[in-house]
C-alpha cells in the first residue's frame, strides 16, 4: 500500500482526488441541498478505542487522511492542532486517519513523538481509500454538523481559506 500511494503521491504531485470528492484549488463550501453523506467508518485510536464518523454527527468534522511520510500533511497538522484549540468548543472534531501501510506500528512511534490534540485512528487503509476515492495525500474532508461532506481538499490547503470554511460550517445548525 505505502508503495503504490508514495507513487500516486509523486505522480499527482498531491495534489490529484477523484474529482466527485475533493476540489484543489475550492475555497467554497459545497451548499447545504447538495452536500452527499460521508462514508462512515469505525477505526481505533491509539488506545484501542473504537473512533467512528456516526458517532460524529451534531459536531463539523476536519477528517484528514495522512501519513508519517508525507511531507504536506507534516506542513497541515499544527494547523489542524491550532484549529482543535480554538474551535472544539464550538463544535469542530479534527480525526486524522493515519494510511502508513505498517499501520499502528509506523504511526504509534511518530504520534509519541509528534503529539496530537485530536484523535488519530488507523486500520483499514485500503478500506478508506476505496471509500473516499483517495489517490494522493494529504487530503482533507470537512463534515458538516448532518455528517454530509461540506469540501474536500487534495493537497496541503490553504490554512486561511480552510480556517474561513470551518467557522462557516460551525455556524450552520444541523437539520
Amino acid at each position: 500500500m505505502r508503495a503504490a500511494v508514495r507513487s500516486l503521491v509523486l505522480l499527482t504531485a498531491c495534489l490529484s482526488v477523484a474529482p466527485a470528492l475533493a476540489r484543489t484549488g475550492s475555497t467554497t463550501l459545497i451548499a447545504a441541498h447538495e452536500r452527499k453523506p460521508a462514508p462512515d467508518f469505525s477505526l481505533a485510536d491509539a488506545r484501542g478505542a473504537r473512533v467512528s464518523l456516526a458517532a460524529q454527527k451534531g459536531r463539523v468534522v476536519l477528517l484528514d487522511f495522512w501519513a508519517t511520510w508525507c511531507t504536506g500533511c507534516k506542513v497541515e497538522i499544527p494547523w489542524y492542532i491550532e484549529f482543535q484549540k480554538k474551535y472544539a468548543p464550538q463544535g469542530l472534531v479534527p480525526i486524522g486517519a493515519a494510511m502508513d501501510d505498517e499501520g499502528w506500528a509506523q504511526v504509534r512511534p511518530y504520534i509519541k513523538e509528534h503529539p496530537f490534540n485530536y484523535p488519530i485512528v488507523a486500520g483499514d487503509a485500503a478500506a478508506l481509500v476505496k471509500k473516499f476515492n483517495i489517490t494522493g495525500l494529504p487530503l482533507t474532508v470537512l463534515i458538516d454538523r448532518n455528517g454530509r461532506i461540506a469540501d474536500a481538499h487534495a493537497g496541503v490547503v490553504d490554512k486561511d481559506a480552510w480556517e474561513q470554511e470551518v467557522r462557516a460550517l460551525l455556524k450552520e445548525r444541523p437539520r
